[in-house]
């Protein structure tokens, strides 16, 4: 007669179990309060840390003895947790990640080549030229250009401490605090990490910079639809999202894609507008003319269709890419073209956040549920 195999405990066991506990006085569980951590099993051995706000919480005790308890109900009375759950200190459990921080954007693009990351340097200068406090993180962990186009390559980030926690000081230029993971390696060096790698990265430039008070933080992610969307918006409650997109039909389609990731409901971030880069080609020495080398309006047509603002068409010319390789963003000239399409970008971002803030309510974080 065959023996009857034993049952494997994994992780997911222990959290279901978890799950039926809620920290004193709070409607949420101690697993989507992000308390239960460094889950470990040997055999029918299991331990875990449990992170607390306070190293003397008062409740310590009583959420350990009801951790031993579910685990006991649902997952087995044999299973050995007493004495291997770790109580842990200083735990940021519902203290917002970025207090001063009022309004975070994310700029977002379907597919690549579409100048994302340009529109999102000039528009933080802009913001910052119309007078308003302004960060930048560049999310696009293999592919980081922001230090290049502000001309702070050689820079590197100081680490500070701030009421006793190390912090990472932002590098300023134009106006604009920045973090980049290309602060962090060589130019010439391939990034090769894994997806949590680089999810990780993006986490540790978020909650670890030193932001202080920011009107507006633009978070420029890598194209399409990836982990660092989905943790940029489990890190924190995003305001809204801006789209960049060509007029050409390639790049349209991918937009709707975009779009729809963050109107989704298990996202639901606010959708600002759309910019439509690359709108035409102009000769500097003849503004007055327009050459459709992408096609005509079709960022125009796709945000009337999907009923959103367009929040401004910006040209190709030649003064924005020199302006990208320089390290001098060309919003910086505002009695310009480029420089004036850009401060109209920046005048339409603030008004739809405006109107977003005094119709709907905050953003949440998204929690995902590992099952």
């Amino acid at each position: 007669m065959s023996e009857i195999p034993r049952k494997i405990i994994v992780p997911k066991n222990i959290t279901d179990a978890l799950r039926n506990v809620n920290y004193p006085g709070s409607t949420e569980d101690i697993v989507s309060l992000d308390m239960v951590q460094e889950i470990r099993i040997a055999g029918k051995t299991v331990s875990f840390s449990l992170v607390f706000q306070r190293s003397d919480d008062p409740h310590m005790g009583a959420v350990i003895a009801a951790c031993e308890q579910a685990i006991a109900k649902y997952v087995g009375a044999d299973v050995d947790v007493k004495g291997h759950i770790t109580p842990k200190a200083v735990h940021q459990m519902e203290r917002p990640i970025l207090p001063g921080v009022k309004n975070i954007i994310a700029v977002a693009s379907g597919k690549g080549g579409v100048g994302k990351s340009t529109v999102s340097v000039n528009l933080a200068v802009a913001l910052a030229q119309a007078g308003a406090t302004v960060g930048l993180i560049d999310a696009d962990i293999f592919g980081p250009s922001i230090p290049k186009m502000f001309g702070v390559e050689d820079i590197r980030p100081a680490g500070i401490k701030v009421d006793g926690l190390d912090r990472i000081q932002p590098v300023v230029n134009y106006g604009v605090k920045m973090l980049s993971i290309g602060f962090f390696v060589a130019v010439e060096d391939a990034i090769v990490w894994r997806g949590p790698m680089a999810s990780n990265a993006l986490k540790q430039l978020i909650t670890d910079g030193n932001w202080g008070e920011l009107d507006y933080l633009l978070i420029d992610l890598p194209p399409g639809t990836s982990d660092i969307h989905l943790t940029l918006v489990q890190t924190v409650p995003v305001t809204g999202a801006i789209i960049v997109t060509t007029p050409q039909d390639v790049a349209l389609a991918d937009v709707i894609k975009g779009v729809n990731m963050f109107r989704s409901k298990s996202v639901d971030v606010p959708v600002l507008g759309l910019v439509e880069n690359m709108a035409w080609f102009t000769p500097e020495e003849l503004p007055e003319n327009k050459y459709y080398i992408f096609g005509k309006e079709g960022g125009v047509k796709l945000a009337e269709k999907l009923g959103l603002p367009l929040l401004g068409r910006i040209p190709i010319v030649q003064g924005i890419r020199e302006g990208g390789d320089d390290g001098k963003p060309a919003a910086i000239h505002a009695d310009t073209m480029v420089g004036q399409a850009f401060a109209e970008v920046a005048a339409n971002v603030i008004k739809q956040v405006e109107l977003r803030n005094a119709t709907l309510d905050p953003t949440k974080k998204v929690k995902i549920n590992k099952k």
